[in-house]
């Protein structure tokens, strides 16, 4: 987050932070899969950490492709507005984007940490962790996919992509963070210990659903989307549900 920060107040641009958000969580799993060598079992060291670089990389890939030559980010840029210009800004914008989301990683990726100092063999929590995260992945893949390529048409500018995925959710990719998250957890909650950590899954489902995530960007989509009160009306606006008829 740091080195995000650097580029940022280099640049003008906080919109990185969000790439960085993805490289942190494998960082943390890196680190920990190192610091937690000789004490947890090797193979759900070895998956858990695995699970966690595979989703942050991605996310981080897709987040810098999606971003590369645009201005700042909207969201960033309104909430950095309420502090003044000048060296004011740049010390909020440390503190708000950058320091906050540090913390966040932290809290949300302990159920990680945790289960890498585990010593007990894969069992069926970790493989039911797996299948979850493999939905979750499986939804913000080709969620980003399809709506990247419904993007890309000049015929769709301006309109509300209500296909694929889309159509049995507004958010297939926070539906699948949350599943991402949700699964890492229960390879912590082998152990009755490993439930003192249940609140990082629901932070991070509540910063997608409620918080920072689906709130936010609906602010911003739903002034200038022709169709999108008719699209709210229709769709689920984070689980998986059939669209409902008019």
């Amino acid at each position: 987050m740091l080195l995000a920060f650097a580029v940022g107040v280099r640049t003008g641009r906080h919109r990185g932070v969000d790439v960085a958000w993805g490289l942190a969580f494998a960082a943390v799993a890196v680190t920990g899969y190192l610091l937690s060598a000789g004490d947890g079992d090797g193979g759900r060291r070895a998956l858990v950490t695995a699970l966690v670089v595979v989703w942050g990389v991605r996310l981080a890939v897709h987040l810098w492709w999606r971003a590369r030559g645009l201005p700042e980010d909207a969201r960033y840029a309104r909430m950095l507005s309420r502090a003044p210009a000048g060296p004011a800004r740049t010390r909020y914008a440390f503190r708000i984007v950058y320091l906050l989301q540090a913390a966040l990683v932290w809290v949300v990726s302990l159920p990680v940490q945790a289960a890498q100092y585990l010593p007990d063999p894969l069992g069926p929590l970790a493989w039911a962790g797996t299948a979850l995260w493999a939905v979750g992945l499986f939804f913000e893949a080709v969620g980003d996919a399809q709506l990247a390529r419904f993007k890309a048409d000049p015929a769709h500018r301006g309109q509300v992509m209500d296909r694929g995925l889309w159509g049995w959710t507004r958010h297939p990719n926070y539906f699948g963070d949350a599943c991402v998250w949700w699964g890492l957890f229960l390879f912590a909650a082998h152990t009755p210990l490993g439930w003192a950590f249940l609140p990082s899954p629901l932070l991070m489902t509540w910063l997608l659903a409620f918080g920072s995530g689906k709130p936010m960007l609906e602010r911003h989509l739903s002034p200038d989307r022709p169709g999108w009160a008719e699209y709210t009306a229709r769709t689920s606006g984070f689980f998986p549900l059939p669209p409902r008829r008019r």
